[in-house]
């Protein structure tokens, strides 16, 4: 999958009426996807990789005046995390420790240091979202998506295929349904 350049782009464009990601995207056949739309519903949060939760918490709150609004272990991702709120906006920073070594989280730090692992983008329905982007020649990560933080439903974009940004697509639990952490098993939608 590529993205069309010039007077290609501005033609998608027209075409589909809006300037958006995905208006431009082609098959892995070269041809452009007629009839995307955008899926992406806001920014529901910027994962940060760091060694110590308790102190990345505490610093967040000190330097920037945040505050934790979820915190929880979840065990199928290998990670103690936290989300800290960011104004009224409902987007978060999400804070992701490692409970062991082996976890992707300790893998990340061990290659790249404390830093952002990912960006996460809400989605209304993310089995749908992931077709697209699957139509449009994204690797997901999971065939099916699985629960994420407070019972959302999570699946992840290859970076490869994302210009080097792990792409998370998160659909909220149902408001009353937020809960903690992942029991592991994936979830049929």
């Amino acid at each position: 999958a590529g993205l069309r350049t010039g007077d290609q782009i501005e033609e998608c464009n027209r075409g589909i009426g809006h300037v958006g990601l995905l208006s431009c995207v082609v098959d892995q056949e070269g041809d452009t996807i007629s009839g995307m739309h955008p899926f992406l519903t806001r920014i529901d949060h910027v994962g940060i990789a760091v060694p110590d939760l308790d102190a990345a918490i505490e610093f967040y709150g000190r330097a920037f005046g945040l505050s934790v609004v979820h915190e929880e272990v979840n065990e199928e991702q290998g990670v103690r995390e936290a989300m800290l709120g960011v104004g009224s906006t409902g987007s978060c920073i999400q804070l992701l420790a490692p409970l062991s070594p082996d976890s992707t989280i300790a893998k990340f730090l061990d290659r790249s240091g404390p830093g952002i692992q990912q960006i996460a983008y809400g989605v209304d329905d993310v089995v749908a979202a992931a077709e697209q982007l699957a139509a449009a020649g994204v690797r997901m990560l999971y065939d099916a998506p699985r629960r994420g933080t407070a019972g959302s439903l999570v699946n992840f974009a290859h970076p490869k295929d994302c210009g080097g940004v792990l792409v998370e697509l998160v659909q909220a639990a149902p408001p009353g349904e937020a809960h903690g952490a992942s029991d592991g098993e994936p979830l049929l939608h």
